[in-house]
């Protein structure tokens, strides 16, 4: 299993800082193995990330609201999840964190368990990407999807690294919010000719459809400081300026490259969105209409 690097340990912060109320919308907590055991057929496993240090990382980013998605690493046990929204919401009198199930909870766990998740402020259910894992079936996803209507959440799809326009068959047809992670994986190269960006920017003009704007390291085909991306967002933000979120992913899962500043990464954020009306949608306001954040 290759050995993944562990995140920057030490950001800084933005400048300016954040919006108040501002929201991270992806990232993941792991660790520890000793009391959160990844699952046999794990695809990686990561340094111990854990809820306390990213509750630090969010104080020094200025970031006061987030959601917390279920690594592929721990597969239908969202232990790790349920302990840190109890823990990062407490002392709140309203939700600050709110969490994303990955999808196999939902062919894997009985009603009780689900309506455990919901409870405790789990929201919407990401649909990994091949290879990480986690596979569901045509007819489990069928029902995945059936049982994710019923509960009232959102969809999220992860795309492949060769980008998502091959994967959008089971979920463009869905009326309920779906939310697309890391713009589509569109190739920068390409740019606006790249067919996971047009059929992104297809999909985006129907209400239901959402798009993350993260990956940013990731996508760059010229690394920091992630010029060619820029374009990218802005031409989903354009598209859609009411239904783009952001995230930082951290703790950068499966990164090969070491991963940013976290402080970067939202700095790079200003660049998507340079109007301080376009950056409070994108940081405040649209992760508050699609999660549910308490006013």
């Amino acid at each position: 299993m290759t050995d993944y690097l562990p995140f920057d340990p030490h950001p800084r912060s933005p400048d300016p800082l954040p919006p108040v109320l501002a929201c991270d919308s992806q990232f993941h907590v792991f660790g520890p193995e000793s009391k959160y055991p990844t699952q046999p057929n794990a695809a990686y496993t990561m340094p111990s990330a854990n809820w306390e240090t990213a509750r630090e990382l969010h104080r020094t980013l200025g970031i006061q609201r987030g959601v917390i998605v279920q690594a592929t690493t721990y597969g239908a046990d969202h232990s790790v999840v349920l302990d840190a929204l109890q823990g990062l919401n407490a002392g709140h009198a309203s939700r600050r964190y709110l969490g994303c199930a990955n999808a196999a909870v939902l062919v894997e766990r009985d009603e009780a368990y689900l309506q455990k998740l919901h409870d405790a402020g789990v929201r919407g259910a990401r649909f990994s990407r091949a290879g990480l894992g986690i596979t569901l079936t045509p007819a489990q996803l069928q029902r995945a999807l059936a049982i994710v209507t019923e509960l009232g959440w959102y969809v999220k799809v992860q795309p492949s690294p060769a980008g998502i326009v091959d994967q959008l068959t089971d979920f463009q047809g869905l009326d309920i919010p779906v939310v697309f992670d890391h713009m589509g994986r569109p190739s920068p190269e390409l740019g606006a000719r790249d067919p996971s960006l047009e059929r992104l920017v297809e999909l985006l003009r129907n209400e239901n459809f959402w798009v993350m704007l993260s990956l940013s390291e990731k996508i760059s085909t010229k690394g920091q400081p992630w010029d060619d991306v820029v374009p990218v967002a802005q031409a989903l933000i354009d598209v859609a300026p009411l239904r783009c979120i952001w995230g930082s992913d951290w703790p950068h899962p499966i990164s090969t490259k070491q991963p940013p500043n976290e402080g970067d990464l939202l700095e790079l954020l200003y660049r998507f969105a340079p109007d301080a009306a376009a950056l409070h949608r994108i940081l405040v306001s649209n992760p508050a209409h699609l999660f549910g954040f308490d006013e």
